[in-house]
Order: C-alpha cells, then structure tokens, then sequence
C-alpha cells in the first residue's frame, strides 16, 4: 500500500465508523420495537386462554353441582330412560314421571 492509497483510506474509514455506528444503533431500536411487540402479543393470548380457562372452570363446576347436588342416582335415570321403565320400580332414585299413557 503506498502513502497516496493510504490517504484515500484513512478519511474514508472515518466517515464509515459514523454510519455504522448509527446503522448499529438503528438495528438496536428495531430490535427492541419487535421485542415490545411479541411481549404485547404474548401477554394478549396469556390473557385470552386465562379467561376461557376461567369459562371452562365455571362450567366443570356447575356440572358438578348438577352431579352431587341432587338425591337421586344419575346412571339409574340414564338406564330409566333407556328401557323406558319407571325408576321407582326398581326402587331407587326420584321418580321422572315416564309412565306410558295407553291410547283409547
């Protein structure tokens, strides 16, 4: 390298270490706005599956109070209601009313 290549290189290096510098600083922003956004984005799905969650939870718990809150034997209705026979015939669980009406 001669002395007259030598003075091209050195002002050209200088104004190369501001450009990359700002270039650098501007990759910096782009990658933190990106960051916020998938954060953002995170935290709206954590929060939408939180409340259908909530919804399913509130759910199993009514079908729980509709299981162990009555006095009768649900498999025993389901059976009842199968061979269309009364369930107080057999002797167990409250009656549901599924006489036959015989037609005149």
């Amino acid at each position: 390298m001669d002395a007259g290549s030598l003075g091209v290189m050195i002002p050209i290096i200088a104004l190369m270490i501001p450009v990359i510098a700002l270039w650098t600083k501007h990759q910096q922003k782009m990658a933190e706005m990106q960051l916020g956004a998938t954060a953002e984005q995170t935290a709206e799905k954590a929060a939408q599956y939180a409340s259908k969650i909530q919804r399913l939870e509130d759910r199993v718990q009514v079908l729980e109070r509709i299981v162990t809150d009555r006095g009768y034997d649900i498999a025993t209705q389901i059976e009842a209601l199968r061979d269309t026979r009364r369930v107080d015939e057999e002797g167990a669980g409250v009656p549901l009313g599924l006489e036959k009406k015989e037609r005149v």
